[in-house]
């Protein structure tokens, strides 16, 4: 995989010159150390990214009952995640340039740990929503600055270490899905044990930025310093990125694919339970869906880095999310394995907009502004989606009128996405504007 990774560097530099022997030097010996244990770091923070709502996804039933929840509650408890990334994502760069994205995503890592602990114990409906926002605080600044680390360290191959997070993130998605409720069962059977043990996981992603918390920006000796990081490190004027319309088409691309997955990941293991599939095989069927991302992940990105126009990427992912979400209509039970294959395949939407966060902008401090932006202003997009769906299921009784509305959204994700696809950079968008 690494050899991967190593392909999508140009071979110019290699060209230019003759070879040389290799430096052993001990800075550039704690550079490459540094350089690992970046990518170490990357990957455990990602496995821990979405295990705190998947895992809840597969036992809503149960902690609804435990905690005596409406179905409203339960709407506005899935809607959660998208509002947390939304308000705390934008404090995000802010931290990051007063203590480093290192020790940010750190803070991150121990407040995932430390709301996954506490929220099954907290006993009422208030304390495991405050449990959760903590876990999920950790979540929204790590969102946003996991796209700026990889720029900053890696800026030669944007797309494969986005593509190798995103295959992290949906593992640790798809494994919450399948096994909370199996783990639930040996563990006694209480959704408490169930929900926390995914904080003792979240416990060793902080472990590798420990190391890595005095970096707080370009020029850090333990930093790779090359030529492509240089240009990626070079602070130009401050963007005013609203002027930007790929900007917003992206952040609004970002919120539709956000409200997506949020339905899905809160509500889809229950409208197969609904349809008389029992919870292991539903929790099993919300995985297969989350698990799709794994080797789509690492293979959108690296399509995506090589078309000038990721629109088609666009347009293929959203008729699976639309040909997946009629069937979860008209036959939920009977084509539920086809259904959870074709929805996965449409969240896929999520790697490819990262990507395109690295590819819109020119400058890492580009980068950083619209990552903020996107994921910001997108999370806030998406907040009612998950909470409509909840009004409308107990409202109407049924799933029908939810995932038409799911349907109903697909289209505008495909317009703006084939928007936000296009081949310019905000930075130029922002001067003209």
């Amino acid at each position: 995989m690494m050899g991967l990774m190593a392909s999508e560097e140009t071979t110019t530099a290699s060209m230019a010159a003759p070879p040389t022997a290799p430096d052993r030097t001990p800075a550039n010996s704690t550079r490459a150390w540094a350089t690992r244990l970046v990518v170490v770091g990357i990957l455990l923070a990602a496995v821990n990214l979405r295990p705190a709502i998947t895992s809840l996804g597969a036992l809503l039933e149960e902690v609804r009952d435990g905690l005596g929840m409406s179905g409203s509650v339960a709407g506005l408890l899935t809607s959660v995640p998208p509002f947390c990334f939304a308000v705390f994502g934008v404090m995000a760069p802010r931290l990051a340039r007063r203590f480093g994205p290192a020790a940010v995503v750190c803070a991150g890592m121990v407040a995932i740990t430390t709301g996954l602990l506490i929220r099954p114990y907290a006993g009422n409906t208030a304390g495991f929503l405050a449990g959760s926002v903590l876990a999920l605080m950790g979540i929204a600044v790590s969102n946003v600055l996991m796209p700026v680390i990889v720029k900053r360290w890696f800026p030669d191959r944007v797309g494969s270490m986005t593509g190798l997070y995103s295959m992290a993130l949906a593992a640790g998605t798809s494994v919450a899905a399948a096994v909370t409720v199996p783990l639930t069962d040996a563990l006694g059977g209480g959704w408490q044990s169930g929900l926390a043990v995914w904080g003792g996981l979240a416990a060793f992603a902080v472990l590798p930025w420990l190391p890595l918390v005095r970096d707080r920006g370009p020029g850090v000796a333990s930093a790779p310093v090359t030529e492509a990081r240089a240009r990626a490190d070079r602070q130009p004027p401050a963007l005013r990125i609203t002027r930007s319309r790929t900007a917003w088409a992206l952040a609004v691309f970002f919120g539709l694919q956000a409200t997506a997955a949020y339905i899905t990941m809160g509500w889809m293991a229950q409208i197969f339970r609904d349809a008389g599939v029992p919870a292991g095989t539903a929790g099993l069927l919300l995985a297969v869906t989350m698990v799709m991302g794994v080797p789509l992940a690492f293979v959108i990105p690296r399509v995506a880095t090589r078309l000038p126009h990721q629109g088609p990427i666009v347009i293929a992912l959203g008729v699976c999310g639309l040909a997946g979400y009629a069937g979860l209509w008209a036959a939920p039970a009977g084509g539920a394995w086809a259904w959870a294959l074709l929805l996965g395949i449409s969240n896929c939407a999520f790697p490819l907009a990262l990507t395109m966060v690295g590819m819109r902008a020119r400058t890492g401090a580009g980068v950083v502004q619209l990552s903020a932006f996107a994921q910001s202003a997108g999370y806030l997009i998406s907040i009612p989606g998950p909470l409509l769906v909840g009004v409308l299921y107990q409202s109407s009784g049924g799933w029908g009128l939810p995932i038409a509305l799911m349907i109903g959204l697909m289209i505008p994700q495909m317009a703006v996405g084939v928007l936000a696809g296009r081949d310019r950079t905000v930075e130029d968008e922002a001067a003209a504007g």
